[in-house]
């Protein structure tokens, strides 16, 4: 690849599609076996009232009451944006990456900044499918908190009608401050994700499954711990039940994450910003590690089946 067409081909690139297609693939594959641990995850952030118990609790708790199914209601909307979220953060990721690779070394600072640059971009255009899937993971449940009220769609496109008609096309991107702040989260997964994996591939020697899992799960491990508050109050403004000041713009945003966290500190002392933390860990590393799995094995087998023989470096 010549640098005058290093912009335009590493856009359009085979490879990069290879990438974001895996990408998608391995992050639905991930999710739907540990679906049931981001069902009690986002019971415990959103539903106060419900008690802090270790995870095998709260999934038999809500297997008890609301029919074993329930531990898997939203799947569908959830991998649908899950698939369209990481084919986009993949395919930009990469494409940074392809245009970048032959002026600089890979460094974890660089890999920090497109990480960030991939996950802004991944929050504009994904939102509103995550606002939709928070509402329909949770139509259903049996709430310990009687103030928050059950909502009736029927689908994924009747959400988006009923909540543009009803509360508006801005609604849709609730809660995209501390989603744009948690672009964190993937950029400092992808950062350490990309140097463990250079220097448990130094000198060319190969990375096994299980190296490629243990580096996925440590990487994610660091990043969800570190944003985890905010995720909270992301669940909570994309559940559309908090209705803050009234204000808008980015100061009634800011306004009312600064309100939630401080609510949620007065009521609950500083854990109760990691309420649900355990479950969440469970869910997000387990699943962060064998997407990586998944999405290295399909990229490799493609290459391999294409003739491109490329060996993954990053």
């Amino acid at each position: 690849m010549s640098a005058n067409s290093g912009s335009a081909v590493g856009l359009l690139s085979y490879e990069t599609l290879v990438h974001a297609v895996a990408g998608a693939m391995g992050s639905a594959t991930a999710m739907s076996v540990f679906f049931p641990l981001d069902t009690a995850r986002i019971r415990l952030q959103v539903d106060e009232n419900r008690k802090s118990k270790s995870t095998p609790i709260i999934l038999a708790e809500i297997a008890k009451e609301e029919g074993l199914l329930s531990l898997y209601r939203g799947w569908f909307p959830v991998i649908s944006s899950l698939c369209c979220s990481n084919f986009v953060y993949f395919y930009t990721f990469n494409t940074l990456k392809k245009i970048t690779a032959s002026s600089h070394k890979s460094r974890p600072g660089k890999d920090l900044l497109m990480g960030m640059i991939s996950g802004a971009l991944n929050v504009i255009l994904t939102t509103p499918m995550w606002v939709v899937n928070t509402r329909l993971k949770l139509q259903g449940a049996k709430f310990r908190n009687e103030d928050l009220q059950q909502t009736h769609y029927r689908g994924i496109f009747d959400a988006f009608s009923q909540i543009i008609a009803g509360e508006g096309v801005g609604t849709l991107w609730n809660g995209t401050l501390p989603s744009l702040v948690l672009v964190l989260n993937p950029a400092v997964q992808f950062m350490f994700y990309e140097a463990m994996k250079r220097r448990a591939g130094k000198g060319g020697r190969k990375i096994s499954s299980a190296q490629i899992f243990l580096i996925g799960a440590v990487a994610k491990a660091i990043a969800t711990t570190a944003t985890y508050p905010l995720q909270t109050v992301q669940a909570i403004l994309r559940f559309g039940q908090y209705k803050g000041d009234g204000k808008g713009g980015v100061l009634g945003s800011l306004r009312n994450v600064v309100h939630l966290l401080m609510d949620r500190i007065k009521r609950h002392g500083v854990l109760g910003l990691y309420k649900g933390l355990e479950a969440k860990l469970l869910q997000t590393v387990l699943t962060a590690a064998l997407m990586f799995v998944v999405y290295e094995k399909i990229t490799a087998a493609t290459f391999k089946v294409m003739g491109l023989n490329k060996k993954l470096k990053h």
